[in-house]
């Protein structure tokens, strides 16, 4: 069955980095677009970013221009690296195919000083 396997999660200060990964195992993962998504606590759970099959990724305007999404279909794992990281940006991250329904367990994240 479809596994997701989301980590990295930690404890960071405000502009600090961290690069989470998600390992994906049950399905053909270089034949899905993949997507990280975040809840953070109190609100509902956004899309951050996206990337494709071929590797166009897209971001939401939130994070666009401090997180990079990339992809290595060799070890099916899809990456979030987070720079300048932001209190704002402390929640519980999740990976997965858009149009896939299951979720993994989540990774948390907490940005503080």
């Amino acid at each position: 069955q479809v596994q997701l396997v989301e980590s990295g999660g930690d404890l960071v200060q405000p502009g600090g980095s961290l690069r989470l990964s998600c390992v994906a195992s049950g399905f053909t993962f270089s034949s899905y677009a993949m997507s990280w998504y975040r809840q953070a606590p109190g609100k509902e759970r956004e899309w951050v970013a996206g990337i494709t099959r071929s590797g166009i990724t897209n971001y939401a305007a939130s994070v666009k221009g401090r997180f990079t999404i990339s992809r290595d279909n060799a070890k099916n794992t899809v990456y979030l690296q987070m720079n300048s990281l932001k209190p704002e940006d402390t929640a519980d991250y999740y990976c997965k195919p858009p149009q896939f329904s299951s979720w993994g367990q989540g990774t948390q994240v907490t940005v503080s000083s």
